[in-house]
């Protein structure tokens, strides 16, 4: 498939994501208490189910999708993505400035909606802000996304499938984290991840119609995304 033909396609999952973001909220803000079937049940379930081990656990992998651990990976994976220090630096800042931009959205989205969060009494995690999309699940679906970029954008070989699907469960795995710990709702998790997918299909997109018509196949030397 030729790169105009796989960024209309992406252009296709940005405009579908947002629109089903966009209906989601919609249906959350005029639900009773702003509560969706499955968010109560699904509460309800992880407050009931959540041996000590469980808790550190999931606690541990709530923690690698939020602060300075994603903007971490973005670095390493930027620097492996370029050839040469230049790409590198680019290609990282890059990664990090998209990261940043789409957690800055998020958060205006949820101050906009003001969605509660869960009790308090039932949290097994420390939670700050709204609830709805969740921030956890916005960034780990969005680092989850750049990092499979990056390992794409360099181009001397296809990244291998056991690694992409590591990361796409790492990714989505935070996001389920805080539904187990109490502190987020389910829709506020799927928000996350269809904010994470519409925003990130913007700059691939964008991308893809700059590096021109090629075959996808016929990939560039470098890993420069500007």
């Amino acid at each position: 498939m030729s790169r105009a033909g796989l960024a209309r396609r992406i252009a296709w999952v940005a405009l579908t994501t947002a629109a089903l973001f966009a209906m989601l909220t919609v249906w959350i803000v005029w639900a009773p208490n702003q509560l969706l079937p499955a968010d109560a049940f699904l509460h309800r379930w992880s407050v009931e189910h959540r041996p000590a081990a469980l808790v550190a656990g999931a606690r541990a992998l709530t923690d690698t999708g939020t602060g300075v651990i994603p903007y971490a990976l973005l670095l390493l994976a930027g620097l492996y993505a370029g050839r040469t220090i230049r790409q590198r630096a680019w290609t990282a800042a890059a990664l990090m400035l998209c990261l940043g931009a789409g957690q800055a959205l998020r958060y205006m989205t949820m101050t906009l909606i003001a969605r509660a969060r869960p009790p308090v009494e039932d949290w097994a995690a420390q939670a700050s802000g709204w609830s709805f999309p969740s921030g956890h699940s916005t960034t780990g679906a969005m680092t989850a996304g750049l990092l499979v970029a990056a390992l794409l954008l360099r181009g001397d070989r296809t990244p291998p499938r056991t690694l992409v699907v590591l990361i796409g469960l790492w990714g989505a795995v935070v996001g389920l984290t805080r539904v187990y710990l109490g502190v987020h709702w389910f829709t506020d998790v799927i928000g996350g991840w269809l904010f994470a997918t519409a925003w990130l299909s913007l700059p691939a997109c964008a991308y893809l119609r700059r590096t021109g018509d090629r075959p996808t196949g016929d990939r560039p030397s470098g890993g420069r995304l500007t």
